[in-house]
């Protein structure tokens, strides 16, 4: 199924053509109406003239976050505000907040790449699409609502918050489709099972979970807790919010909606493009964008491209899941550790919880790394010493072959660690406190 098979089908030849044409306008109207990125390029010695095919695009200059700080709120904006229509923003847990600014045009463009990733879902005009996604400045909830909305499904904006009454809501209104972050959709999964609720009594067919990271073991568990296909979806409030790249049945990658969003995957140490295959940080250009068009921009997400035809049909490019980003990647006694590295060992493991905690720190000089991980009830009730045992000594090898060096394990009592109704935050790093 497609939103739009002219464009998710297109021949790549036909595709690139549209790109290029998108490219040109897109480098024309920033270096026109955004002063500070006009000096940039000058300083690089490009203009839009330069732009003739999509590969002189890497003779342009990187934008980055902090690109987005030193502007706040509107210095990045192309069109007048008289022409922005809604503004949505980031947290700003690590500084100044990331303002977007929309067009009508531009809302527009983020509908029908929700829309594509409803579709691809299995969502129809027929279906209840719950939107446990925050609603407000977070992109989210009013993505996933516009999305829906725009294939004729029946949205519900139930937001955040409030688990029993969510569950109520899902038996009541039947809802079909889910969309909310993975960590609360494990979070659902406990709720039901504490209340006694068993998935026969819902109808979800179909999950859309995004916002953080996740591996597919965590899908695996997902999957089998809510009795739905669990499908991926990528997105940031830089670039435009959740539909840049989402989920087919197939599963094996995201495709990117890049008649919109242009990606590169670059060495972060060299800035040198990559090929189809090698891992690097994930950089985006936007294609038609109006009122806040973006170069270049570095998500600092660690993620792969392929260009082979999908068993879907859709001759979009894919991603990888990304792995991580480059400012979440732990350096830990000189070696390179991903969360996402140790999620996918300790999902696979019978007798855990999927809810951890890694914590950092520093003594007497040398790294430290414990993994606080929650046992199952069943493990707990039975009293298995010796499988509990048996069960630390196989999680630390395993995990000292995948990470390369030893981690403390220590095993809590089911439902001791912090749930949450967002995104998850299974780091603390005490040497940065």
């Amino acid at each position: 199924m497609y939103y739009n098979q002219k464009i998710e089908q297109m021949p790549r030849e036909e595709l690139a053509q549209l790109q290029t044409e998108r490219l040109q306008w897109t480098v024309r109207h920033i270096y026109e109406n955004v002063p500070y990125m006009r000096e940039r390029m000058d300083e690089h010695g490009v203009t839009p003239a330069d732009i003739k095919c999509l590969s002189d695009l890497a003779k342009f200059p990187f934008m980055f976050k902090q690109d987005l700080r030193d502007t706040y709120p509107y210095g990045l904006f192309a069109v007048p505000t008289s022409d922005v229509v809604r503004l949505h923003a980031s947290s700003g847990t690590t500084g100044k907040q990331i303002v977007v600014g929309y067009t009508r045009k531009d809302l527009q463009m983020w509908a029908e790449s929700m829309a594509r990733a409803f579709v691809a879902a299995g969502c129809t005009s027929e279906d209840f699409v719950q939107v446990c996604y925050g609603y407000g400045l977070f992109t989210g909830g009013l993505g996933a609502h516009d999305g829906a909305q725009l294939i004729g499904a029946t949205v519900v904006p139930a937001s955040t918050g409030n688990t029993p009454r969510q569950i109520q809501i899902m038996q009541d209104f039947g809802s079909t489709i889910l969309c909310c972050t993975p960590s609360y959709a494990l979070y659902l999964i406990d709720a039901l099972k504490d209340a006694g609720i068993p998935i026969e009594n819902l109808k979800l067919k179909a999950g859309i979970f995004g916002a953080e990271p996740w591996t597919e073991e965590m899908r695996k568990k997902i999957e089998d807790g809510l009795g739905l296909k669990a499908m991926d979806i990528f997105g940031m409030t830089e670039v435009c919010g959740p539909g840049v790249s989402f989920d087919c049945e197939c599963q094996q990658g995201l495709h990117i909606n890049e008649d919109f969003f242009y990606p590169e995957i670059i060495d972060p140490d060299t800035f040198e493009v990559l090929p189809d295959g090698q891992e690097g940080e994930l950089v985006f250009t936007s294609l038609k964008k109006e009122a806040f068009p973006l170069l270049r921009y570095r998500t600092r997400d660690i993620a792969s491209l392929t260009h082979e035809k999908c068993a879907c049909g859709r001759t979009l490019v894919r991603m990888s899941k990304p792995k991580g980003r480059t400012d979440d990647m732990l350096i830990i006694r000189g070696v390179n550790v991903f969360p996402s590295q140790i999620e996918s060992v300790m999902l696979t493991m019978d007798g855990l919880e999927p809810h951890y905690t890694i914590i950092v720190d520093r003594v007497n000089n040398t790294d430290t790394i414990e993994l606080q991980l929650e046992l199952s009830p069943k493990l707990v009730r039975s009293g298995a010493v010796k499988e509990i045992q048996a069960l630390e000594k196989k999680l630390k090898s395993k995990l000292d072959s995948v990470l390369g060096i030893q981690a403390k394990i220590t095993f809590v009592e089911p439902k001791t660690l912090a749930r949450t109704e967002g995104k998850a935050k299974h780091v603390i790093d005490k040497r940065t406190m």
